[in-house]
């Protein structure tokens, strides 16, 4: 027997709880929608449970190992007797997720949002069958419908997902520290958890298919990452393509080719780490009218609505990079949209992150981009090993380069290499947005010493005018 036979109303009905889900939600009842929220798996999604939140905490835990075995030498600080325990990092990790998890259920009830665990799938074009177990569903009638499902680890046809051959979510969460670990894909997942693990002791190899590591990023960046990781013991394997994997209880045998010849690899477990899928195959899009594209994500317009007009879609499930903060950012101009504002996605000034050492970041163009855009781009560059707090922190390899519009000076991008870009990117994102041109981050006052003060002097780059490097 079937439970729940009448359908409830609802104004909007968001499926996904993940940055993108939520945040859409906690907007729209802000807004007077009345919301109910469907998740099947944990609420805060990927993200917050099993993505960015706990992989940014074992980095964490893996700086902190190293540093304290090695990372005071030069100042002439050292510790014996440094350890591991394996058990109680990820019992901290989980804390740290239990924490965010929790606040995020207490801000969708504090908005009055209805929190639903199913499986969603729709019955017509505005409503949708939640099925929380093999007895029990619930139909739910919708105004509107925003979408927010996420992606998941694609699977490679030869590296089936076992004990052993783990994706992003199974590195996660080891109850051991590998020996020996071999990552597929030298993306910004693969390289963050390669460094990760590399910090926590293991003998790490990357096997990455095209000639360089992090082609999101610009070369010189990407290399800053290779040769610290290099130095940590990382090894490298370039136009490496995996063929097939043996495994036995205790690991893995990877054979590859390498550069045209077969080469052959033994770890404890290979992270299969190239990309990630959207989830859209199993909610019943195609019969209410939303159109996808060949790789499944959906198509949407500038206000996230879909071929349905009463179907909206947000986050890794659209086209554009797979970021928590642009499925936040699309959560926003969706439930907007609802609403009747006239809110629209911009991409320019999202920022993309790598968790790396050194960190990367970059927003808006890079120089190249510029130029190819069609603008008389210009970009200037300024030194990390030039700043006070960063040779304090003993931790000075990198870069600043902010990229201009040579007629008036207008800040079209930026790119970080150097610790803390993750938040030092945000003052270029503001730049871009606000149209404020290097002058107005010249001018603009920086503490000191603080690694922020980089931006001012590479915006006193970009003038000509620079105080602590000659031209």
């Amino acid at each position: 027997m079937v439970v729940g036979d009448f359908a409830e109303e609802v104004d909007t009905l968001i499926i996904g709880s993940g940055p993108g889900g939520y945040v859409a939600a906690i907007r729209a009842a802000q807004l007077g929608q009345k919301v109910t929220i469907v998740e099947k798996g944990d609420v805060g999604g990927v993200c917050l449970n099993v993505g960015c939140i706990p992989s940014k905490a074992l980095i964490q835990a893996g700086h902190r190992y190293h540093e304290a075995k090695s990372g005071g030498d030069e100042m002439g600080i050292t510790a014996e007797k440094v350890n591991v325990d394996f058990s109680k990092v990820q019992e901290w990790k989980a804390g740290v997720v239990k924490k965010l998890t929790g606040g995020v259920q207490g801000l969708l009830k504090g908005n009055n949002v209805n929190i639903v665990q199913g499986e969603a799938y729709f019955s017509d074009e505005n409503s949708v069958k939640v099925s929380m177990d093999e007895y029990n569903s619930q139909t739910y009638k919708f105004k509107n419908c925003i979408v927010a499902t996420g992606s998941r680890p694609i699977e490679l046809p030869n590296f089936k997902y076992s004990k052993r051959v783990i994706n992003s979510t199974g590195a996660l969460s080891l109850d051991e520290i590998p020996e020996k670990l071999v990552v597929i894909g030298g993306g910004y997942i693969g390289i963050e958890l390669a460094g990760a693990y590399s910090n926590l002791g293991s003998e790490v190899t990357v096997l990455e298919g095209e000639k360089r590591i992090l082609g999101g990023f610009e070369k010189q960046m990407a290399q800053l990452v290779q040769r610290r990781l290099k130095k940590n013991g990382v090894k490298f394997e370039t136009q490496a393509f995996a063929q097939s994997v043996e495994e036995t209880d205790n690991g893995v045998t990877i054979k590859a080719e390498v550069k045209g010849k077969e080469k052959s690899y033994d770890a404890d477990y290979v992270l299969v780490s190239v990309g990630r899928k959207p989830n859209t195959d199993e909610l019943g899009l195609e019969q209410i009218g939303v159109e996808l594209d060949e790789k499944g994500f959906i198509k949407v317009d500038k206000q996230c609505r879909t071929s349905n007009k009463s179907i909206y879609a947000i986050g890794d499930i659209i086209e554009g990079p797979q970021l928590a903060h642009k499925a936040s950012y699309e959560g926003k101009i969706a439930a907007e949209a609802i609403s009747g504002e006239a809110s629209e996605i911009d991409y320019l000034g999202i920022p993309m992150v790598v968790f790396a050492e050194p960190e990367l970041a970059s927003v808006g163009y890079t120089e190249s981009e510029a130029k190819e855009a069609g603008y008389d781009a210009v970009g200037a560059k300024f030194p990390f090993q030039a700043n006070g707090r960063a040779l304090s922190l003993n931790d000075s390899e990198g870069f600043m380069k902010l990229v201009t519009r040579k007629e008036d000076g207008l800040v079209i991008g930026a790119q970080i290499a150097g610790p803390n870009a993750s938040d030092m990117i945000a003052e270029a994102g503001l730049a871009i947005e606000a149209g404020m041109t290097a002058e107005d981050l010249a001018m603009t006052i920086h503490a000191h010493p603080t690694l922020g003060e980089i931006t001012m002097e590479t915006a006193e780059v970009a003038l000509g005018t620079p105080i602590h490097i000659t031209k």
